[in-house]
């Protein structure tokens, strides 16, 4: 690797910029600089917030206007000693170099904006995905439990469910055909009866009529469960007269 202030290539790691071999020499220096371990952080940061904000166009006048300005920057005078103009050039170097380094992660940001969104978005697919791979996993693995127990019953309005029970597992699947959508801005609600005390254990889709739902929660000692219609979220303890309560299986 060619000799590089290592110190000058935080803006570049934060963008991904470096070569292989560069970075993996920034990453040891960062083992023990504090301060570029914190302004790359700092950059990295920057960075993803630009990529997601509304890039604006620039106005049509912007180039003549800032031409025009550049006439009437005022300029040094003759006779300046030179340790300030050198002390005055250092600084001047330093802010440009901070507002090129700016201006650089602004407009990686720009081109990258779509990509770091879709990047983004991707990801939280993906991990969809996995947590309802999770559940249908779990909701099969209950249902086919050498242990699984079922209890059913007829809900309102011509439904029917069933709840069924592993006890091995310690957990329960209540499953429900032909349910009725809840009304706009509610939500049904399942809960274990813990001996009289209502434990909720998850929502249900509103938009199903037909669906297995994994009940958030052990099992316990719960000896019944029910489905209550709530607010869209959910409430700590139910707040309507439950349109289901049924025991649960032994």
């Amino acid at each position: 690797m060619r000799t590089i202030d290592l110190h000058r290539l935080t803006g570049a790691y934060a963008l991904h910029a470096l070569s292989d071999e560069e970075n993996a020499s920034f990453e040891r220096h960062l083992a023990g600089c504090e301060p570029c371990a914190q302004e790359s952080a700092e950059l990295g940061a920057t960075a993803a917030r630009l990529g997601l904000a509304v890039a604006t166009a620039a106005a049509p006048a912007l180039r003549e206007q800032v031409l025009h300005r550049i006439t009437t920057v005022r300029q040094e005078a003759p006779g300046t000693p030179a340790r300030v103009l050198a002390v005055r050039a250092g600084l001047r170097a330093r802010l440009l170099s901070r507002w090129a380094l700016a201006a650089c992660l602004a407009a990686a940001a720009a081109l990258g904006g779509t990509t770091l969104w879709q990047h983004q978005r991707a990801e939280e697919a993906g991990a969809q995905a996995r947590q309802v791979s999770r559940t249908s996993d779990e909701i099969a693995a209950v249902l086919a439990a050498p242990d699984a127990r079922t209890r059913a019953a007829g809900l309102a309005g011509g439904a029917t469910g069933a709840v069924v029970v592993s006890r091995s597992r310690d957990r329960a699947v209540f499953v429900v055909s032909g349910m009725d959508r809840p009304p706009s801005g509610r939500v049904y609600q399942l809960w274990f009866d813990d001996g009289g005390t209502m434990r909720s254990a998850g929502l249900m889709d509103p938009d199903r009529g037909d669906q297995a739902v994994l009940m958030r929660g052990d099992v316990d000692g719960a000896s019944g469960m029910g489905v209550t219609v709530e607010p869209s979220g959910g409430s700590q303890q139910p707040t309507t007269t439950p349109i289901a309560l049924m025991a649960l299986p032994g």
